[in-house]
């Protein structure tokens, strides 16, 4: 066995006892036989058998330990990919270089999206290595949808004068051959009418089986260069040399028709495959032209007009009504509306007063006012939409597996079909000109199995659902994410912040001692934490009027509440466990019941070991929750409400959205719990939640589902986001994955059933029953129109209506 060394960066290590975590769980791994971890570098080197273990594997179990492997991120844009073949071939070479941790080829994005070491590994060492497999790799310098634009509307531009230039000499050519015109020096000249179409406007295909075959592979270019090149070369003998066919007594018979009108029917093909994939990522684009290219900068008082690139965080920014905001920001002064609807779908502005977030491209309606840019670039909600959008594209479902695995074998299979084909019928057919037929059955073979359908059926179709989705306010991680949830069967939502509104308000103050110093007594031990009914109380106090005291000694019990020291009065607000865990007697246990009956969550207040009162908040639901989990369960989708809160609450909450199974005083740690249990049962689970106390249950669940404005945790955690607040996001994403599903697998079919069938038509096996034989022009003319076909089907993904059925 042969050992070798890994050298990492780990992120995140904070203590010595870091490095002794990390290394009690790599040591448990079979195949590594050496763990050095240096605590003040941050740097580890193991040793291993990479016959036993491989490097992913590794990564993945430290990743586990909540520690980081710190991987690099290369993005290449490969123009001259052009078949599944090719990616088959990239991503073979890839597969076994010593320090890539993960890869991924997109024929429809023409991007390699590669995971790496950069201890073991530099990008220039990885640009090589693909270049090297016959390859043209070149960095991405800018947004990769802006170069991907540009490469399609050149290769657009490119095939369509190749086009024309083509017809202009094919078709008097075809009218020649096909009305059998005779005249003197015949050949010759259809010989010089050829030349232009095969050495200028086919060149391309030539060079890219050339360039195949000197690094031992085969592509959807070998099969169209074999074809008509073999077609063109026996013409051109037949030409030069007619008495080498006239002394064997055969007629002198030539097929520059066959090798020019496939060549132009292929290129045909490419400029509507080109034309028709820019389609595909124009939501992209939209999204790309939603950005103003300046701001109205204050400085000294002063207004100044200021690129997008040029502003730094803390800018102050003017907008007035009916502009565009620049970044994203916090508002310093003024009121106003805002159409938020291009980010997160929602129809109708959203107020925005003093201290509110604002997200940067959303359109401002009514009022003027100042805000500060808190998030600049690459870090704006926008500008992430699009970074994650891209990534979707470019990646891989789990569906296309099958196609890769046929991919890698397909073209040298089709080569040998095509030479099997052409000797059967030199050997076995009887006919006079068999071997026209079977020069003819060769080209045929070669031409209607290019892999091109093949290699667009999947990613086509991610790639139209995912910007389909972006525009509705769904951000879909990956294309794993999207093949998953068309299969999910129990849907698990967090109660506040998801099903309702998670601003709830106080709404009873029930207490023995004076009602502003028991508020103000709460309150000012509350202001310290971040959870909403802290939030809520808080609130009230602030609106009464009340000026908060400070908080000495403060402590959280996740899910449970707070203590605190005010002066010199320890004051213990939280639910009934926590009172009863510090031996405090219950009082107002009555009226506790009560409110909770009517679905209010009630939290008790003690002060100095003493209950003096209890507070009753309310949350309301949000409007779309009704409808949206009505809908799933007319999709035959279980929907399971877990909560925090105590069960009567969550029952009333229950009784108003119809759910009729609710899991109540549960712990966040305890969520992951949950979705363990209903995954035992056999389901694909889904668990929806606000991303960031549902962390361990968004990760554990088949599909993470984050309520949320796209925050960093929410999208870090989850495999799909909602940016916009509500429980319709969903169902539409359900019913997105549905449709894409249900089109990659036609997508992937018609490829397949073409293949099958058209190979056999193609070789000749009509030909005894029907004396028919598939012309090599129609092959030409049917292997463009099914890569057509495959991306026009997967743009049908745009008339998908989210409707939502109100109750």
């Amino acid at each position: 066995m042969s050992e070798k060394v890994l050298e990492l960066s780990i992120s995140g290590m904070s203590c010595a006892s870091c490095v002794t975590h990390i290394t009690q769980k790599l040591k448990s791994l079979n195949g590594i036989n050496y763990i050095n971890i240096n605590f003040v570098s941050s740097k580890a080197t193991i040793k291993f058998y990479d016959e036993l273990i491989s490097v992913g594997t590794i990564i993945n179990a430290l990743n586990n330990t909540g520690y980081k492997a710190e991987l690099a991120h290369l993005e290449l844009f490969i123009s001259d990919i052009s078949c599944a073949s090719c990616i088959a071939k990239i991503e073979f070479t890839l597969k076994y270089v010593f320090g890539i941790t993960n890869f991924n080829v997109n024929l429809a994005t023409k991007k390699a999206i590669i995971e790496y070491i950069p201890e073991i590994l530099s990008a220039q060492e990885i640009k090589k290595i693909i270049t090297k497999s016959g390859f043209h790799p070149e960095y991405i310098q800018s947004n990769s949808d802006y170069e991907r634009e540009k490469y399609e509307k050149k290769e657009y531009e490119e095939q369509k004068k190749k086009l024309i230039v083509s017809l202009l000499f094919s078709i008097p050519i075809l009218i020649i051959s096909m009305l059998m015109i005779n005249f003197p020096f015949k050949n010759v000249v259809l010989l010089f009418l050829s030349l232009p179409v095969i050495f200028w406007a086919g060149i391309q295909f030539y060079i890219g089986a050339y360039k195949a075959f000197i690094n031992k592979s085969a592509n959807m270019n070998t099969l169209i260069a074999v074809g008509t090149g073999s077609a063109f070369i026996y013409s051109f003998i037949a030409t030069v040399f007619p008495y080498l066919f006239v002394k064997t007594g055969n007629n002198v018979e030539v097929y520059y028709e066959v090798a020019t009108v496939i060549i132009t029917l292929i290129i045909m093909g490419r400029m509507l495959e080109a034309k028709a994939k820019g389609q595909t990522s124009q939501s992209i684009r939209r999204l790309l032209g939603l950005q103003p290219k300046t701001a109205r900068v204050i400085y000294d008082d002063k207004e100044s007009d200021v690129l997008i690139e040029d502003l730094k965080v803390n800018d102050i920014i003017l907008v007035k009504p009916g502009e565009k905001i620049p970044v994203d920001g916090e508002i310093i002064e003024g009121l106003s509306s805002v159409d938020e609807s291009m980010i997160t779908g929602e129809s109708f502005p959203v107020d925005k007063k003093l201290g509110d977030s604002i997200i940067g491209a959303t359109i401002n309606k009514t009022g003027s006012f100042k805000f500060k840019a808190t998030k600049i670039g690459k870090d704006t909600v926008l500008q992430q939409i699009i970074i994650l959008v891209e990534q979707a594209q470019g990646s891989k479902a789990p569906i296309q597996r099958l196609a890769d695995i046929i991919s890698g074998y397909f073209v040298p299979v089709v080569i040998t079909l095509a030479v099997l084909t052409f000797i059967a019928w030199l050997l076995f057919s009887n006919d006079a000109n068999k071997f026209h037929y079977a020069l003819m059955a060769f080209v045929s073979v070669l031409i209607i199995a290019c892999p091109c359908a093949l290699g667009l059926a999947t990613p086509t179709a991610i790639m139209v659902s995912t910007g389909i989705a972006a525009e509705n306010g769904i951000l879909i991680k990956s294309g794993a994410s999207l093949e998953i949830a068309h299969k999910i069967k129990t849907v698990i939502i967090d109660k506040t912040g998801t099903i309702t509104t998670g601003h709830p308000q106080v709404t009873d103050i029930i207490t023995n001692m004076d009602k502003n110093k028991f508020l103000l007594y709460a309150a000012s031990a509350e202001k310290v934490s971040e959870h909403p009914l802290a939030n809520a109380i808080v609130t009230e106090a602030l609106n009464k009027g009340l000026n908060l005291l400070s908080a000495q000694h403060f402590q959280s019990y996740t899910g449970n509440g707070v203590i605190a020291k005010i002066g010199e009065n320890e004051i213990l607000i939280g639910n009934k466990k926590l009172i009863e865990d510090n031996n405090i007697p219950i009082i107002y246990a009555e009226e506790e019941h009560n409110l909770s009956n009517q679905g209010k969550t009630v939290v008790f207040v003690a002060v100095n070991h003493t209950v003096e009162g209890i507070i009753a908040l309310s949350d309301t639901i949000k409007p779309d929750s009704l409808y949206a989990l009505k809908q799933l369960e007319e999709m035959g989708i279980e929907v399971i409400m877990v909560t925090g809160d105590h069960r009567n609450t969550a029952e009333y909450i229950a009784d108003q959205v119809g759910l009729e199974r609710i899991i109540a005083s549960v712990l966040p740690k305890d969520k992951a719990d949950i979705v363990k249990i209903i995954q035992a049962e056999g389901k694909v689970v889904a668990m929806v939640g606000d991303g960031i106390n549902d962390a361990p249950a968004l990760t554990q669940a088949d599909i993470g589902i984050a309520i949320g404005t796209g925050t960093d945790i929410a999208i870090e955690s989850a495999d799909i986001t909602l940016i916009k607040g509500n429980l319709t996001g969903v169902v539409k994403a359900i019913k997105l994955s549905n449709n894409t599903i249900r089109v990659i697998k036609q997508n992937l079919f018609f490829s397949f059933f073409y293949n099958v069938l058209g190979i056999p038509i193609a070789a000749g096996a009509l030909y005894p029953a029907f004396g028919m034989l598939l012309s090599p022009m129609l092959a030409a003319f049917a292997m463009a129109a099914s890569s057509i076909s495959v991306v026009f089907n997967s743009l049908r993904l745009k008339s998908i209506k989210f409707q939502i059925n109100k109750y």
